[in-house]
């Protein structure tokens, strides 16, 4: 198949297109490559890709891969309506994974206008482009964020979502309302992914896993909020990886009728992890005990996360099985190699 996989400069559409190129896929590449965070390592990853920097900085270039002859990236914004119907009608795409958006719980406090633009004009922009160039299958990703207060554990997707508490929240819930009317009007299949806390090597900068390791690294206290009293949902990349690729590979499974076109599912480990085990397990990896800086809850943040994945395990027979000191570790023989610590 060929399949465009947007956000392919971002963390996980970075192990998406991996594992697609290695299942004999055609895949292109799409991103902004937008400087939230650190664009060095938005390149590296792309560099992995074979695709040299120089030539990924321009926008609209179609750029071959180096080292994977069935892999090419464009650097393009979601929000460009003239060019991204010009790259779906050149492409022929089979199906699409839309993994870009503009990221982060709290930044969506200082920007909002930057969600705004990505997460919904941008998408509105991919499900318009599915429409006219008859996309078999979009596969898209929503967020755990979008349970807001939900009291109720483990999260499931039946749950009702009427009360994020955040702008990045609300954007993730209106990409799933915008999925469901579109493939209800024009009848295109969409997935809608939510996902959990994913971590592991090559991960974003401003996430817990990184921020820790770097701050204990460095000799600088780790800030803890709601003084160490939160939860998560922590998934390895290569089990989240998985669990993508199954789905993108196969069409949706449904016998409802009025669900054929329309799917949602959470994605996480199945399991809720203390924050403080999981500093703990970095703590034990790199043999250096943190600094603790106890700090309130911040606003848009919920005290615990756990994704109910049994829809996911059914249908796609999705088994997230990696220990979180394994994953911890991976990350930090990554993180000690890349920044050479």
């Amino acid at each position: 198949m060929k399949i465009l996989v947007t956000g392919a400069a971002g963390f996980i559409g970075f192990f998406v297109s991996k594992s697609l190129l290695a299942q004999g896929h055609t895949v292109v590449g799409l991103d902004n490559i937008n400087d939230y965070y650190d664009i060095n390592l938005k390149y590296a990853r792309l560099e992995e890709l074979g695709i040299a920097r120089p030539e990924a900085e321009t926008f609209n270039q179609m750029v071959k891969s180096a080292t994977h002859e069935e892999f090419s990236f464009i650097r393009m914004a979601l929000e460009n309506r003239e060019s991204l119907p010009v790259l779906f009608k050149d492409q022929a795409f089979d199906k699409v994974c839309n993994l870009a958006a503009q990221a982060g719980v709290r930044y969506s406090l200082e920007n909002p206008e930057a969600y705004i633009d990505s997460n919904l004009v941008g998408f509105l922009n991919i499900l318009e482009c599915c429409r006219k160039y008859t996309i078999k299958h979009l596969v898209y990703a929503s967020s755990s964020s979008v349970y807001g207060l939900n009291e109720k554990i483990p999260f499931e997707t039946t749950d009702a979502v009427d009360h994020p508490v955040s702008l990045y929240a609300a954007t993730k819930k209106s990409n799933e309302l915008m999925a469901h009317a579109y493939g209800h009007l024009y009848g295109f299949k969409t997935t809608g992914l939510r996902f959990f806390t994913v971590y592991g090597p090559w991960g974003r900068p401003d996430m817990a896993m990184f921020l820790f390791t770097d701050a204990i690294i460095n000799g600088k206290p780790i800030k803890v909020f709601n003084n160490g009293n939160l939860e998560r949902d922590f998934t390895y990349i290569d089990d989240i990886t998985e669990g993508v690729v199954r789905i993108i590979e196969t069409p949706i499974l449904s016998g409802d009728a009025d669900k054929e076109h329309f799917k949602i599912y959470n994605i996480g480990n199945s399991k809720s992890v203390k924050l403080m085990d999981f500093i703990t397990a970095i703590e034990e990896s790199l043999e250096i005990t943190a600094q603790k800086e106890m700090l309130p809850m911040q606003p848009g943040d919920v005290e615990k996360t756990w994704a109910n994945v049994d829809d996911l395990i059914s249908d796609y027979n999705y088994a997230p099985n990696t220990p979180i000191k394994l994953g911890v570790q991976r990350f930090i023989d990554w993180y000690k190699s890349y920044y050479k610590s």
